[in-house]
């Protein structure tokens, strides 16, 4: 869903509006108190359809012009047994008038579909937040699934907070008597009741529900119909009962964006897009060689759309054999990418080796999840770079680039195509689940903005031997980049071996010899080392005496934090990598400049370890491990800390 930001001149409240303080209440209505911000989880059993639930409501308050962020949590089963903690799946999600950079520290409001979602849920919501919760589902025999000797309903133990008890259930079925459903097929649409509720309480657009749910159930009319008017009835129902008394409106985030055609856009959505247009840019075809993982599917299934443009991508039988076939297609001259997760990677380290000996553009992929092993399938983590820094067999220098946002996945893998293209080597991309799930809005660029990624491919001869005759030496390299040429099977005349067995500088023919290897070994070193990366660039007002250097998804909660430090007068510098492999040229000069410097990250400290080897510098870790990202205000805190000590 697109929307078009204008200036704020542009923005005007409607005619029949009037502004009373913090209120703006239309003759006959309920009050309305308008906010900057309001951050609302949905949380229910895995069926409940939360996540379907929370994707509609962002892509209205998407369409509306909120600047948003996303948290989608989910278990790792199929399907967990109905009403017990580990089966719960929720949604949060932060929307603002402002630029904001982080789903929220703590919910506003919680919707509670049933007692498994209030228990796991209520540790998180601040006293005097709302709370809406199904109470046809607070049963004895749900209550004593979770542990609750008592209803919490009853009991007192929510008093300080602003509670809604609403039989979302009946009130669905009653709405939907008329469907011809069964009573269980009408529970069904019990979240698109509470849907409209919410986007009753919060002024949210609702043709675009309607529209996606006609063409979501178009096969079974019955259904869409059902959806559509249990969303109206929840719609109705915030306005008719007693029970909300005020709803509240957020305004557009007009001043946050640059003025442009806005969309909210997944990180594995905006990797998918980057891909085919870094295949465009250089006129490549783009294959895709995957073996389904979460949280990197939605990749393989995004790809598989867009055949019209070049793509074809490849279901194979294992991670061994989908980079395999990647590596056929660099080969055979396409932009060839494979896409996985941590155990993936693992796997697929043979033939990465490989593609650092032959030398051939070939995109990792790695969406990291918690480790090791299985892991945690559902939940995001940070761990595998030392894995894409060293997980090979033999010095196998590999560049590594880390997007920060779900909306920056798209520049990044258009940087990590430009590095794989002009260098000739595969390069990995560390995103993780909370960057691919998670979602924010992202100005559509135009084609004039994006790189020429142009490629040119070996024509002929370029080696002149001592006899005067011409060849086609495959490993004579450039002599900016250190790129051996791309020769495309089947040329005339350019006949070269590949393999894995060590090749001869220049012919690559196979060579054991001890001074030629160690001449390789260097030279593809030395090819890595001198990537041309930006320089790091540093957040410091102030002149602060403390950097806190980040990588990956770490950027929101970083950004939010050190925010909230300078606001309340706190001097610190921020500075956050893209580039791991090779660093900014500058990095080491940046951190000598400053007393303390701090690295948080989702594991037990592994650019802080690359950090302290490199440069010598006493870099201090921040690490969390359980599955979540940081929240600012905890990140705050050790700042705070930080500064002080």
């Amino acid at each position: 869903m697109t929307s078009q930001v204008s200036s704020p001149a542009e923005q005007a409240d409607g005619a029949d509006s009037t502004l009373v303080g913090e209120q703006r209440k239309p003759a006959g209505a309920k009050d309305v108190h308008r906010l900057d911000r309001v951050i609302i989880r949905f949380a229910g059993d895995s069926g409940d359809g939360m996540q379907l639930t929370g994707d509609r409501f962002t892509s209205e308050t998407a369409s509306f012009g909120n600047d948003l962020s996303t948290l989608p949590n989910f278990p790792a089963e199929i399907r967990a047994p109905a009403g017990t903690l580990p089966g719960v799946s929720s949604f949060q999600l932060h929307f603002a008038d402002h630029d904001i950079l982080t789903p929220g520290d703590a919910p506003n409001v919680l919707v509670a579909m049933n007692p498994a979602a209030l228990k796991a849920n209520i540790a998180d919501v601040p006293r005097g937040a709302e709370i809406i919760v199904n109470t046809d589902e607070f049963t004895k025999r749900a209550l004593q699934k979770v542990g609750y000797a008592a209803s919490p309903l009853d009991d007192g133990s929510l008093d300080g907070y602003s509670l809604h008890p609403v039989p979302l259930t009946t009130l669905t079925v009653e709405a939907l008597k008329e469907s011809g459903l069964s009573r269980k097929e009408a529970e069904r649409s019990k979240n698109m009741f509470a849907l409209g509720l919410l986007s009753w309480m919060y002024h949210r657009p609702t043709e675009g529900t309607e529209k996606f749910l006609k063409s979501k159930f178009a096969r079974k009319p019955e259904i869409a119909a059902a959806n559509i008017a249990a969303f109206r009835a929840g719609w109705n129902f915030g306005e008719t009962t007693e029970d909300f008394a005020v709803s509240y409106e957020v305004a557009p985030a007009a001043t946050a964006f640059p003025t442009g055609t806005y969309r909210n856009i997944s990180g594995n959505l905006a990797l998918s897009y980057g891909l085919v247009a870094a295949s465009r840019q250089a006129d490549l075809p783009l294959f895709l060689g995957s073996y389904p993982i979460t949280p990197a599917s939605d990749i393989l299934h995004e790809l598989s759309r867009h055949k019209n443009f070049g793509v074809r991508t490849f279901q194979a039988e294992d991670e061994i054999a989908g980079i395999g076939a990647a590596l056929g297609a660099a080969f055979g001259g396409s932009l060839a990418v494979t896409t996985t997760s941590g155990p993936g990677v693992a796997l697929k380290s043979e033939t990465i080796g490989l593609a650092v000996s032959m030398e051939l553009p070939l995109l990792v992929l790695d969406i990291q999840r918690g480790g090791p092993s299985t892991g945690l399938p559902t939940k995001t983590e940070q761990a595998d770079l030392l894995q894409a820094m060293f997980g090979r067999n033999g010095e196998a220098p590999v560049p590594i680039v880390a997007p920060c946002t779900p909306a920056d996945c798209f520049d990044a893998a258009i940087e990590a195509a430009r590095i794989a293209l002009t260098y000739r080597t595969p390069v990995f991309l560390l995103s993780d689940g909370y960057l691919a799930n998670g979602s924010e809005p992202w100005r559509i660029p135009d084609i004039d903005e994006l790189p020429d990624l142009t490629v040119q491919f070996a024509q002929g001869p370029n080696h002149t031997l001592d006899d005067g005759s011409e060849v086609f030496w495959p490993y004579k390299r450039d002599p900016q980049t250190l790129a051996r040429p791309w020769a495309i099977p089947g040329t005339p005349g350019l006949e070269h071996r590949i393999g894995g067995i060590e090749k001869q500088d220049g012919t690559g023919n196979i060579s054991y010899d001890p001074a030629n290897h160690d001449f390789m070994v260097r030279t593809r070193q030395a090819k890595i080392d001198g990537i041309d990366v930006p320089d790091l660039t540093v957040d410091d007002p102030h002149g602060a005496r403390t950097l806190v250097l980040g990588w990956g998804s770490t950027y929101g909660p970083i950004t939010a934090a050190v925010r909230r430090l300078r606001a309340s007068g706190e001097s610190i510098a921020q500075a956050h990598l893209r580039h791991l492999n090779p660093f900014p040229r500058n990095l080491g000069a940046v951190l000598k400049r400053y007393d303390r410097v701090v690295i948080p990250e989702m594991n037990l400290g592994q650019l802080a370890t690359l950090v302290r080897a490199k440069y010598l510098v006493d870099a201090h870790s921040y690490n969390q491990v359980n599955g979540m990202p940081f929240k600012a205000e905890q990140l705050a805190t050790a700042l705070k800390e930080a500064i002080d000590g």
